[in-house]
C-alpha cells in the first residue's frame, strides 16, 4: 500500500516531526515544498503515507466505513480525515483521490492536511505512547 518513493516517506517524516513539535507553519511549509516539487500528486502521496503510518497494513480490506454515527456533525476536516483513513484501510485509492479533489474544490485541503498531520501525531504519540525520551 505504501510503495512510494523514498522522498515521499521523507516528506511524511518531516510533516510528523513538525506536527509533533506543534509547528503548524512547518507542516504547511513541508506540504508547500512538496507541491512545488511534485504537484498535488506528491501531496497525495505524502497524505497516503501518513494514513499508512496510522492505519498500518494489517487491516482486512473493505472493513472500514466511510460514514459513522454523528460524522455529519463533525467539522469538514475531521470528516475528511476519517473518510481518508477509511479509504486507505479499504485499499481504495480512488476514494482517497476523490476526497482530495473535493477538498481542493472546496478550498479546504490545507485544513484537512493539518488535521491529518495532527491526527497522525495523536495516533502515534498519544498519552499511552509518548515520543522517545519523554
Amino acid at each position: 500500500m505504501t510503495d512510494l518513493p523514498q522522498q515521499t516517506h521523507d516528506d511524511a517524516a518531516a510533516v510528523l516531526r513538525s506536527a509533533l513539535a506543534g509547528d503548524g507553519d512547518a507542516v504547511v511549509g513541508t506540504f508547500d515544498a512538496v507541491v512545488d516539487r511534485s504537484g498535488v500528486a506528491g501531496v497525495y502521496g505524502v497524505a497516503w503515507c501518513l494514513a499508512a503510518t496510522m492505519v498500518g497494513d494489517d487491516v482486512p480490506a473493505g472493513m472500514a466505513a466511510l460514514d459513522f454515527p454523528g460524522i455529519d456533525q463533525a467539522n469538514y476536516d475531521t470528516r475528511w480525515v476519517a473518510r481518508f483513513l477509511s479509504a486507505y484501510a479499504n485499499r481504495d485509492p480512488e476514494t482517497g483521490e476523490a476526497l482530495f479533489g473535493a477538498a481542493i474544490a472546496d478550498g479546504l485541503l490545507p485544513d484537512c492536511l493539518l488535521t491529518l498531520a495532527g491526527s497522525a501525531v495523536a495516533t502515534l504519540y498519544g498519552p499511552k505512547h509518548p515520543p522517545a525520551g519523554q
